[in-house]
């Protein structure tokens, strides 16, 4: 059966934002392997500013009007406050807790949907969003992990502040004859200031950085920032905010999968469903597409009998 040129094309615009979650899902082994120990507010500073200035020198373009306030809330909602408090939950919680708490995006994408959309969530998509928790719960969550008050409070504010964005990200949409490029670009450079001064305060001086620490910085920067937010922003726009927010369940598998393929870890039976679990949940999220109602053939109208004159 052939897909229509809608149908493909959305599946398309999903494959192209799923590479986002994919790129971040190998954030954890590229900073433990290359980055500097210890530095998360630096790795902040240095994966969002100089990509958000990379992409505002390609568009050049700068926000206008109410467009100045609202590029600054987007920036400070997925960049500037939500990448802080990732990071102290990463460095205060073990990676499955972490994992396990960023699979609640969904659902609270699918509650901030209610009143900021007007959209209210189905069925499908809260039970998605459970089963989805569920399997990464399965997938990353070791017995005996423990509990850091802040580190959860932290990680849940994150993730709760992201969540607030990629549905304002969808409210709002783009200004007219701006690019998904233009919009990445402001929230970057904005996020990008704000943790400037907090990296200085909490962190002092960089240190003096080594090739592998500008390898890893390069990556993260250019493919695991610049081109990951725009085509996340994309898919947002695209696809909406609740399917697009499932497609975050790629992160933790990616995750999973870099551990097995780089550091030699191993996968047990239980994992291995969650792991199906978490795709089957990100499959489940997505709505489906409309099918084109087929129109029966008409038939040609019976021959009238023509009158003959006699």
């Amino acid at each position: 059966m052939r897909t229509g040129r809608s149908g493909a094309g959305r599946l398309g615009v999903t494959l192209t934002a799923a590479l986002a979650p994919a790129a971040w899902g190998t954030t954890y082994l590229v900073t433990t392997q290359l980055l500097p120990e210890h530095r998360p507010m630096l790795a902040a500073v240095l994966r969002s500013l100089p990509a958000g200035l990379i992409l505002l020198a390609i568009g050049r373009k700068l926000p206008r009007g109410r467009w100045w306030g609202r590029a600054a809330v987007l920036g400070m909602l997925n960049i500037g406050l939500f990448m802080p408090l990732i990071f102290i939950g990463a460095y205060r919680l073990p990676g499955g807790v972490a994992s396990t708490i960023g699979a609640i995006q969904p659902l609270l994408v699918a509650f901030l949907s209610i009143p900021v959309l007007s959209l209210r969530p189905t069925r499908q998509a809260l039970l998605a969003g459970l089963v989805g928790v569920a399997g990464v719960a399965l997938m990353v969550l070791k017995s005996g992990a423990r509990l850091d008050g802040p580190g959860v409070a932290a990680m849940v504010g994150g993730i709760a502040l992201m969540a607030m964005g990629t549905v304002l990200a969808r409210r709002w949409g783009r200004p007219e004859g701006v690019s998904m490029l233009d919009l990445t670009s402001w929230q970057l450079v904005i996020g990008g200031l704000f943790l400037v001064p907090v990296a200085a305060f909490t962190e002092g001086a960089p240190p003096a950085l080594t090739g592998a620490n500008l390898l890893g910085f390069a990556y993260l920067g250019l493919f695991g920032t610049a081109l990951a937010y725009v085509l996340w922003f994309r898919g947002i726009d695209r696809l909406g905010a609740g399917p697009a927010s499932f497609l975050g369940l790629i992160n933790p598998v990616v995750a999973t999968t870099g551990g097995l393929l780089v550091l030699d870890q191993t996968l047990t039976a239980w994992q291995l469903l969650g792991l199906l679990l978490a795709l089957g949940a990100l499959v489940a999220g997505q709505p489906r597409a409309p099918r084109r109602a087929v129109q029966a053939p008409q038939e040609a109208p019976a021959p009238q009998p023509v009158p003959v004159e006699v």
